[in-house]
């Protein structure tokens, strides 16, 4: 009776935390902004459109520092931002926590090489439709490349992290082979 109920627990859970759908699209004009971020540690502000004066930027939302999805998505994007980086691209994950712990996790799980911000008040998420149906104040797990026209070349949404890597970085080869060939 016990494993029954538990079973039919996880199951509604698991329907009440998927995430929303995106509603920004490719083509789409990004929402702009400036949040509170850590890098390696260390409290800066992070401004998209300055971002964007050096090439793309992948935003991508992740609903809970230190939990094992955003664990292993933050080792995952830490791994390729060589990658990233030698195609003039840089990265940037927000989700709600606090920048305390961001200090925390952008050291350890981020390993220093890209910034998270905060954004306790969910506005860029509200604005990127990323928040997690259900499940307020968290992020839905939602990946976006944004091109330094301000534009949204790819988007793609999934409560599983293995593929958000993988997909951004061949956005941002594609968008970086049809702009500069």
């Amino acid at each position: 009776m016990l494993i029954r109920f538990l079973g039919y627990l996880l199951i509604s859970l698991a329907a009440v935390t998927t995430p929303a759908l995106a509603q920004l699209k490719p083509g789409d004009k990004a929402p702009m902004f400036k949040a509170q971020a850590s890098l390696g540690g260390k409290q800066f502000t992070f401004s998209l459109p300055e971002a964007l004066k050096k090439g793309p930027v992948v935003v991508y939302f992740y609903p809970k520092a230190f939990t094992s999805g955003c664990t292993e998505e933050a080792h995952d994007f830490a791994e390729a931002m060589g990658q990233f980086h030698a195609l003039g691209a840089s990265v940037i994950g927000i989700s709600n926590d606090d920048i305390a712990t961001l200090n925390k996790f952008s050291t350890s799980e981020c390993r220093s090489k890209f910034p998270v911000a905060a954004d306790s008040g969910q506005r860029i998420m509200t604005a990127y439709d990323s928040v997690m149906m259900g499940f307020m104040p968290y992020a839905s797990r939602t990946s976006y490349v944004v091109t330094p026209d301000g534009r949204i070349s790819y988007e793609y949404t999934a409560l599983d992290p293995s593929q958000h890597v993988k997909n951004t970085l061949a956005a941002v080869k594609a968008w970086k082979t049809k702009h500069h060939s």
